[in-house]
């Protein structure tokens, strides 16, 4: 007879189930309750001694399960604070569509207790955040999997939204791209390759591809992609790409308000360096994407003095008088 046929000798696995969903440190179950959630969520009758034999056996099999005026089961795969995590992470990621959203933080709930789900409200503030409406962005994921596992080049249609606030293809030709890593930063997923007819790293915003193909060409090797000589340095590669542009990075060097320095370091990394402090000011040096550092100083131009690059500095000099022209 099978255990389909024979659900008691399925007992164990249904005890469980009943300590995942039911139990914690702040409930915990007599004998009697499981016996309860027994025939109330499996429509199962059994003794005692039957559960007791179970709860015994799960212990024998390396379970968390502990007895003291009730059982309960004391860890999981993931604590509740790890789950809330998870879940703010994927709440508050613009690049998953609004259905999937909540589709993966219904999953991620299951990983607790009915009494962390009750004390969950994240659902229903889920509308009021901005999602991007790219249903096929999950299938992007698993294909550029597949092509960074395999060491294949990927085809697809880079977007950008119009107006009408929906993505039209950016042309008509699809892009071949080399990929080399998937990368999470300011609620948004890139991909980080090498577009096939350059020498560079270019980033494309996953939410914005669709159409994906994998190719059966394999990447271009590293060493002939500008900067990639012994590999993608990760760390460094995003501490100089604050905003995910391409481009080259420069030695920056400027003047700042001390009050920033939290900033700083949030953006650029630890390995900024500071020198030449009074009280209310200092120097700051490192390297970063020209581009994102350009932009960043209008985020926080009060604040900073560029004084090296020349380049950069006149740049946003050129753009100050630009921007004070539009409010005349």
């Amino acid at each position: 007879m099978s255990s389909a046929e024979n659900p008691k000798k399925m007992l164990n696995i249904y005890i469980l189930e009943i300590l995942k969903k039911h139990s914690d440190v702040n409930h915990r179950l007599r004998q009697q309750d499981i016996i309860d959630h027994m025939r109330e969520d499996y429509n199962i009758i059994c003794e005692r001694k039957a559960v007791k034999r179970n709860l015994v056996a799960l212990i024998e099999f390396g379970y968390d399960i502990i007895y003291d005026n009730g059982w309960y089961l004391a860890s999981r795969t993931f604590e509740d604070s790890e789950i809330h995590l998870l879940i703010s992470s994927v709440l508050f990621s613009k690049s998953i569509p609004t259905k999937q959203c909540k589709d993966l933080i219904d999953k991620l709930l299951t990983l607790s207790n009915k009494y962390f789900v009750s004390n969950v409200d994240y659902v229903s503030n889920l509308p009021e955040l901005q999602h991007t409406d790219n249903k096929q962005i999950f299938y992007t994921i698993e294909i550029l999997s597949e092509a960074l596992a395999k060491r294949k080049k990927v085809s697809f249609t880079y977007n950008d939204y119009h107006t009408d606030k929906k993505l039209h293809p950016r042309r008509s030709e699809k892009y071949i791209v080399n990929p080399y890593q998937i990368v999470a930063t300011n609620g948004k997923y890139y991909l980080i390759g090498n577009y096939d007819d350059h020498d560079n790293i270019s980033h494309y915003r996953i939410d914005r591809i669709t159409d994906i193909l994998m190719l059966d060409e394999r990447t271009k090797a590293h060493k002939y992609v500008q900067g990639m000589k012994n590999g993608l340095n990760l760390p460094k590669h995003m501490a100089e790409h604050i905003y995910m542009f391409n481009g080259n990075s420069v030695k920056v060097k400027m003047r700042v308000n001390k009050k920033i320095i939290n900033d700083i370091i949030d953006w650029f990394g630890p390995k900024v360096h500071f020198s030449n402090e009074d009280d209310t000011h200092c120097d700051v040096t490192f390297r970063a994407n020209e581009n994102a550092v350009f932009y960043w100083t209008m985020q926080y131009g009060e604040h900073i003095r560029v004084e090296e690059p020349a380049f950069l500095q006149q740049r946003i000099k050129n753009t100050a008088i630009q921007i004070a022209a539009n409010y005349d």
